[in-house]
């Protein structure tokens, strides 16, 4: 087991590493961008569903969505049906953060995978999905 936490360690190090670097030139921060992803993956989502799916309070959230929207990432919708909830989406500026940054993503994610056969590539699909399902 020591091995497998040793390589756990060193591939999230490796990552947020990547993340960092990458969203460094966006003006946001990799939580921010985290944000922006979640969203644009949505389409549209109420801020309780957003802080949910970021492990965060609402009060941080509320403060995030505040900063996505100083900097035209984001802006908040009245929601149709429920006039309790408020709805978070991207603006085009977002959206256009959100396409690019999604992108590296798909790069990275290809050179992460080219030296993998489709084998390898079908069982690290496999055991990532398995792995998530116990975070």
């Amino acid at each position: 087991m020591h091995d497998i936490t040793n390589l756990i360690i060193e591939f999230y190090d490796k990552i947020s590493s990547w993340e960092h670097s990458v969203v460094r030139d966006s003006g946001l921060t990799p939580t921010q961008m985290h944000a922006v992803e979640i969203i644009g993956h949505a389409g549209q989502l109420r801020m309780k569903e957003l802080a949910e799916q970021m492990g965060l309070t609402t009060g941080t959230i509320t403060l995030m969505v505040d900063r996505l929207e100083k900097f035209g990432a984001a802006e908040r919708r009245a929601h149709a049906q429920d006039r309790r909830s408020i709805l978070v989406a991207l603006t085009t500026k977002g959206q256009k953060l959100f396409a690019e940054h999604h992108e590296l993503h798909e790069k990275l994610t290809s050179d992460l995978c080219a030296d993998l056969s489709m084998d390898e590539q079908k069982q690290l699909t496999l055991l990532l999905t398995k792995i998530n399902r116990q975070i």
